[in-house]
């Protein structure tokens, strides 16, 4: 299979004193064809991948090619066949939505009809509308129309449904699975996990500059050993966390894993119904009341909370 990005020892490192370390020898190799999901919490070097991917920012060291060709040596041929979605994009708000695709499809020898864009991200009722004039869903749905005007063959989008309704975020999920059916290769970066579960064939998860895991969402999560997290709370233990000693319950049926977080402890499992009535009786036993308990299936903010002992949004 064809490789649409490829990076080996990639570096960046920025001046200061001491200088600052972004990207720490960072490897990828992303097929084409597929939705690939670069996760990472704030300064974990995903956003400096990206822009160096994109062409925004030139690596320290390391090799980066992208659809098999480099920066370096082919720059035009390149913005010919990506096409980029940023997080917030500043759009000239005195053109109408429609004037604002036909912008950019000028832009490209080989572009997607206008009208079909606007389509695409549900904004024909706003066609004739001022970009002033829209909601920030709105402006991000054309956002996106505008990096898909070039037809790319490689899409990076950049949270794109970040502050979306829920509507607007699976209206986007649907073009994006389209360009998927369409054989294109899109990179995506969000902070929403299920997001990632859906869209996404291959997950990196990165931190301080380096992947630290890769794989599908499912191989993934299956590393935490179990499928479900059982989530309770106990009555204070007097010292303002769940205070409930945690060595006994790594012996419970089909617990794989404790941890703690806010006050509740998070037990992964393989088989709820064989742990859930063990806990109940050790905290019988040991004459603890509880709270609060929900279940649900292991996720990957599990897996990277597992990995690094942090969550994707904390900085």
């Amino acid at each position: 299979m064809s490789v649409a990005l490829y990076t080996k020892d990639l570096r960046k490192t920025y001046p200061g004193k001491p200088p600052v370390e972004a990207v720490r020898g960072l490897d990828l190799a992303v097929p084409q064809g597929i939705t690939f999901g670069l996760l990472g919490p704030n300064g974990a070097g995903k956003t400096t991948t990206v822009e160096i991917l994109e062409g925004l920012l030139e690596p320290t060291s390391g090799q980066v090619e992208v659809l098999g060709m480099t920066w370096a040596k082919d720059a035009a041929a390149l913005r010919e066949r990506i096409g980029v979605s940023l997080q917030e994009t500043q759009l000239a708000e005195k053109l109408t939505v429609a004037e604002t695709v036909a912008l950019f499809s000028s832009f490209y020898r080989k572009a997607r009809n206008p009208d079909e864009l606007i389509e695409l991200v549900g904004l024909q009722e706003k066609r004739d509308a001022w970009v002033v004039n829209l909601s920030g869903g709105q402006k991000q749905r054309l956002a996106v129309a505008t990096s898909l005007a070039g037809d790319p063959d490689l899409l990076f989008l950049d949270e794109p449904t970040t502050g979306l309704d829920p509507q607007s975020r699976r209206q986007l999920w649907e073009v994006i699975r389209e360009l998927k059916s369409r054989g294109r290769t899109i990179l995506l970066t969000t902070h929403y996990m299920d997001e990632a579960e859906r869209l996404a064939d291959l997950v990196a998860v990165v931190d301080h500059g380096q992947v630290i895991a890769l794989g599908s969402p499912a191989e993934l999560i299956a590393t935490l050993g179990g499928e479900h997290v059982v989530e309770f709370a106990v009555e204070d233990g007097g010292n303002g966390d769940a205070g409930l000693p945690l060595e006994p319950l790594h012996a419970l049926p089909s617990v794989i894993g404790v941890r703690t977080e806010a006050g509740s402890v998070q037990l992964t499992v393989g088989e709820p119904h064989l742990a859930i009535p063990a806990l109940l009786d050790h905290l019988d036993r040991v004459q603890r009341h509880m709270t609060r308990l929900t279940t649900r299936h292991a996720s990957l903010e599990d897996v990277f909370v597992n990995l690094t002992g942090r969550h994707l949004r904390d900085g």
